[in-house]
C-alpha cells in the first residue's frame, strides 16, 4: 500500500504517491486525471533500459499512446538545444493542451522535461516518475523546473506544479551506491532546516538507509516531501520561506558550476555547502559548533565530502554572484540557527570566500 501526501496550492493541488510497484501503474494514475492519449516520456538511456518496458506497457493497457524521447545522462541534458529537441519531439508526438509531459528518470531528466511541460503550448499537464533518492525526496516535488546556463545552474526555468507525483521505492534498488549517498545530503538538509526530530532519526537509522531498508527509505522519503509540501504550500514561488528549502546550494550549486556540472553529484556538492553554511554560522554566533560537528560527522557516515576541494577563487566568486537568490544586489544565504531552524541571511560575497576559500579556519 504506498503512502499519499498532499500538496496543497489550491487549483494545482496534487498528490504525491510513495511505495513499491507505482511505475508499471502510471497508467491508472493518469486515466484518473483525464488527460489526453498523447503523452512524451522524457529520460535517459540509464534508466529507459529499466523501466521503460514497464512504463509503456502500463501506459498502453490504459488508452494511452507514450512516445519516448531520450537525453543525455547526466547535467549535459539541462540546456537549450536538448530542450529545442524536446520540443521537436513533442510536435511529433501529437502533445496537446491536455496531454502530458512525463518525467522518468532523477531530478535532471525532471528539470529539463519539467521545463518542456511548462513551456510547450505554454504549459501542458506534467507528471514526475523520479526514480533515484534525491529527486523522490525534493526535486520531483515543489514545481521548480530549469535548464542550466553556462553562468550558473537553473538560471532559465519557472514554478510549474505537476499533476501527480508516483515514487516508487523499487526504482531505489537499482541505484549505485553513490547516488543513495547524494540523496541522502538532501534528507539530511530536511532535517537541519525544519525538524531536529527527523535529524536525530536520521543519526539513528543513517546505516539501515544506505544498505537500502525500504521500510526506512519509505519513511524518509514521506517525510522529507511533508515537510517541503508544508514549506511550498504557504511560499509557492519563494517570496519568502520557500528560500530554506535552498540551505547548502549558495555554495552547492557555485561548486557545481566552476567544476562544470560533472564532477559532483548534486547531493555532494549540497553537502560541502551544508557544511560551508554553518561555518560560516558559527563564525557569526549563531549556530553551536556541537551541532556544527554532529552535521559533519553525519555526512561523512554518508560517505559525503564536507569540504570544498581547490577551486580557482575568482571562477568561485563569479558563480556566486550569479545566485538565484539574490535580490536587489543583495546576496542571501541560508544560514543554520540551531538543527531544526535556519535563517534567510544577507551576506558578502567576501564573507563566504573566506569561509570556503585555502585560509579557512577548520572547524
Amino acid at each position: 500500500m504506498a503512502g499519499q501526501l498532499v500538496v496543497d496550492l489550491g487549483e494545482r493541488t496534487y498528490k504525491i504517491h510513495c511505495g513499491s510497484g507505482l511505475l508499471p501503474e502510471t497508467g491508472s494514475y493518469l486515466q484518473a486525471l483525464d488527460l489526453a492519449t498523447p503523452c512524451l516520456v522524457v529520460s535517459n538511456t540509464t534508466v529507459a533500459d529499466l523501466y521503460w518496458p514497464a512504463v509503456e506497457a502500463g501506459l498502453r493497457e490504459a488508452g494511452f499512446q507514450p512516445h519516448l524521447a531520450l537525453v543525455p545522462d547526466g547535467e549535459e541534458a539541462k540546456s537549450l538545444k536538448v530542450a529545442a529537441g524536446l520540443y521537436n519531439a513533442a510536435l511529433d508526438a501529437g502533445i496537446e493542451r491536455q496531454a502530458a509531459v512525463i518525467a522518468l528518470g532523477g531530478g535532471v531528466v525532471g528539470d529539463v522535461a519539467g521545463f518542456i511541460a511548462a513551456t510547450w503550448l505554454r504549459g501542458v499537464p506534467l507528471i514526475q516518475l523520479p526514480t533515484t533518492l534525491l529527486a523522490q525526496v525534493d526535486s520531483s516535488v515543489g514545481g521548480k523546473v530549469a535548464v542550466n546556463h553556462p553562468g550558473g545552474k537553473n538560471l532559465i526555468g519557472a514554478f510549474y506544479q505537476p499533476r501527480v507525483v508516483l515514487a516508487d521505492t523499487d526504482a531505489l534498488a537499482t541505484l549505485p551506491p553513490r547516488e543513495i549517498r547524494a540523496g541522502l545530503a538532501e534528507v539530511i538538509k530536511y532535517g537541519v532546516i525544519a525538524d531536529a526530530d527527523f535529524f536525530a532519526y536520521l543519526e539513528e537509522h543513517l546505516d539501515q538507509a544506505l544498505r537500502g531498508d525500504g521500510g526506512v527509505l519509505e519513511s524518509l522519503i514521506l517525510r522529507c516531501c511533508a515537510l517541503k509540501a508544508e514549506v511550498v504550500a504557504g511560499d509557492e514561488r519563494e517570496g519568502g520561506r520557500r528560500a530554506i528549502l535552498n540551505f547548502g546550494h549558495t555554495v552547492g550549486h557555485a561548486v557545481e558550476a566552476v567544476t562544470g556540472f560533472n564532477t559532483y553529484r548534486h547531493g555532494e556538492a549540497v553537502a560541502m555547502g551544508m557544511v560551508a553554511a554553518a561555518r560560516i554560522a558559527v563564525q557569526r554566533g549563531m549556530f553551536s559548533t556541537e551541532e556544527t560537528g554532529r552535521l559533519v560527522r553525519l555526512l561523512e557516515r554518508a560517505a559525503l565530502p564536507v569540504e570544498l576541494p581547490i577551486l580557482d577563487p575568482a571562477a568561485l566568486r563569479a558563480a556566486l554572484g550569479h545566485d538565484k537568490k539574490i535580490a536587489r544586489g543583495q546576496l542571501r544565504m541560508i544560514l543554520p540557527e540551531k538543527l531544526g531552524r535556519v535563517q534567510i541571511t544577507p551576506i558578502a560575497v567576501d564573507e563566504i570566500m573566506a569561509a570556503v576559500g585555502p585560509e579557512r579556519e577548520a572547524l
